[in-house]
């Protein structure tokens, strides 16, 4: 008997004026109950077969059969959206109302639902998804997280057989990424919805019953998590990575440890290293110097002093967003600002140049008060560059080398400096001036855009570059290229201060790190001292990098592991250093 709920047969997908199919003749099935997750870098058709499941597109060729269904009429269709719900990457795409159990009602009142068999299954979704006390709240007032359950919930209210996520935890903080991640599971466990699950987390992916991994519209690899992540080599050359604990064993295997394949969580390799420890005490490794202590500090050209914001004060909606922060950013460094979702982040750097104003406390950038009637902000901003979340949102001129150039002219430049400044910064952002300049910004690939988007705010010169999650919603070698690209920028002078959400990020790039919690600093210091604080991060909504967590076992164990130590590489070396270490195995 066939218990596959998703068949797709030979499936193509093209569309209009494209030169190449966005799904490329696709052949698999989903089982009844299953949990698969889709991988693969941006644009390699997990979107585009999403909407196919939810019959936003229809095949261009090829059989596709959802619960049954083959949708080809308008009828076809609208059975298949019932069966098959799906969770957009931004919840704010998703919601529609102003009210909670109103959004959570929408989508039953447009089937005609009756109004007491809506108000018990609103209450039910809600329920389900823990969101329950905030039934009357206005979306608008939620965090980023509390957002994506309510759009969970409006999905749930129609009782589909099938949910897909469509990088549904991409902007959410650690902690928030795991809530809704444990949703999803409980829902496929305890309620027996299949579930598709499309991410660019390896450590989310490792947690699938099956991995389908995408590559130019086709399907490259497929399999259990431990099959297809024990593909390293396979798995990189596809622009994806693979769980921390399977690339230090990998790392571990290239220096001639012999290790077990499949490897995945930091227990198992935790057991397995203390298993494997004999001999001798083996001299103490000294951490890498790289990223863990800043830079001699030199001119502060950000000054934050005793800093407090207040959203909608006076109201019912009054949001303390900031209390009394005070923090310095010196000349040269590279700052990472980290936080949970709501803590304040976003606020604070739009603080830094000019765009959110406060009444208490002082803002100085480059000893000039930001707060003061006669600033001139618009110098300010000159110097003080900021890059939105998904910066290529901000695109919007006719070719990228008008877009580039949009800053530049209005300063007043001639045309000639205008021009050098325009393919100074393509350059910069490693775009070839000859090959974009005339192109629609619009054309290019979705990390092209975003660098395009970054060109535009260098061309300006800015001493100071402020990024707000500048590799959100990037496939793995996305953000790889990314981050190469904004140590590069920092390497050339200019002082950075990055948002982010990736625990892994910050402590590859940066000297220090602020740690917000409910607008006030709960932390500072270099990445591998805040990083000690595990335990107090993962309270406050955050998490630190796995070889961290594994470090920390294995010196609870009885390894004579650094403190603060949190690289792979500088792991596999203390690992190496130890294995002939003699310890009782307290594992």
């Amino acid at each position: 008997m066939n218990n596959a709920i998703i068949e797709a047969r030979d499936v193509c997908f093209k569309y209009e004026g494209a030169a190449a199919l966005a799904v490329d003749h696709v052949s698999l099935s989903v089982a009844r109950g299953e949990f698969v997750a889709v991988l693969g870098r941006n644009g390699s058709g997990k979107s585009t077969f999403a909407k196919l499941l939810n019959a936003l597109q229809l095949p261009t060729s090829g059989t596709l059969v959802v619960n049954g269904i083959t949708p080809e009429s308008d009828d076809d269709c609208y059975e298949v959206r019932k069966s098959c719900g799906m969770v957009f990457q931004n919840p704010d795409n998703q919601i529609v109302t102003t009210i909670v159990e109103e959004d959570c009602a929408f989508g039953l009142e447009n089937l005609g639902t009756p109004p007491a068999e809506i108000r018990a299954r609103v209450d039910e979704a809600l329920h389900s998804v823990g969101m329950s006390e905030y039934a009357q709240a206005s979306p608008s007032m939620l965090s980023g997280g509390q957002k994506q359950r309510v759009a969970v919930a409006g999905v749930l209210a129609m009782r589909p057989k099938i949910i897909v996520f469509d990088e549904s935890t991409a902007m959410l903080d650690p902690i928030g990424r795991r809530d809704v991640f444990a949703l999803a599971r409980r829902l496929n466990i305890e309620e027996g919805i299949t579930v598709v699950w499309i991410t660019h987390f390896m450590e989310e992916a490792a947690l699938a019953d099956r991995l389908l991994v995408m590559d130019k519209g086709r399907v490259a690899l497929e399999g259990t998590p431990r099959e297809v992540f024990a593909q390293t080599e396979r798995v990189l050359s596809l622009g994806l990575d693979v769980p921390e604990m399977m690339k230090l064993a990998h790392m571990l295997r290239e220096r001639g440890l012999s290790l077990p394949e499949g490897l995945m969580t930091v227990n198992e390799m935790a057991v397995e290293l203390c298993r494997r420890r004999t001999g001798a005490v083996a001299a103490r490794p000294a951490p890498r110097a790289e990223g863990q202590a800043p830079a001699a500090e030199g001119r502060r050209v950000i000054d934050v002093r005793c800093l407090t914001h207040v959203y909608m004060p006076g109201t019912p909606f009054e949001s303390k967003a900031l209390d009394n922060v005070s923090l310095h950013v010196p000349e040269g460094e590279f700052i990472g600002i980290i936080g949970h979702t709501g803590s304040g982040k976003s606020t604070l750097i739009s603080h830094l140049n000019g765009l959110e104003r406060s009444e208490s406390g002082v803002v100085f950038v480059n000893d000039i008060d930001l707060g003061a009637k006669d600033t001139d902000l618009i110098a300010i901003r000159h110097a003080v560059g900021l890059v939105f979340q998904y910066p290529e949102y901000q695109l919007f001129e006719e070719t990228v080398a008008k877009d580039v150039a949009f800053g530049p002219s209005n300063l007043g430049l001639d045309a000639d400096e205008i021009d050098r400044r325009v393919r100074k910064a393509l350059a910069q952002v490693g775009l070839d001036y000859e090959e974009v300049a005339e192109k629609s910004p619009f054309e290019l690939s979705g990390g092209q855009k975003r660098r395009v988007a970054i060109a535009g705010v260098l061309a300006m010169q800015p001493g100071i570059l402020i990024l707000d999650e500048p590799a959100a919603g990037l496939d793995p070698a996305g953000r790889r290229d990314m981050l190469d690209l904004i140590r590069g920028i920092h390497d050339s002078g200019v002082t950075v201060v990055m948002v982010s959400h990736s625990m892994d990020d910050v402590g590859r790039c940066c000297d220090r790190l602020f740690v917000l919690s409910r607008g006030r600093i709960a932390y500072t210091g270099t990445p591998g001292e805040v990083f000690l604080h595990d335990q107090r991060l993962h309270d406050i909504g955050l998490d630190v990098p796995e070889c961290a967590k594994l470090a920390r076992r294995l010196r609870e164990a009885g390894f004579d592991m650094p403190e603060g130590i949190y690289r792979t590489e500088d792991v596999a070396e203390a690992i190496l250093a130890n294995l002939n270490a003699g310890s009782d195995d307290k594992c």
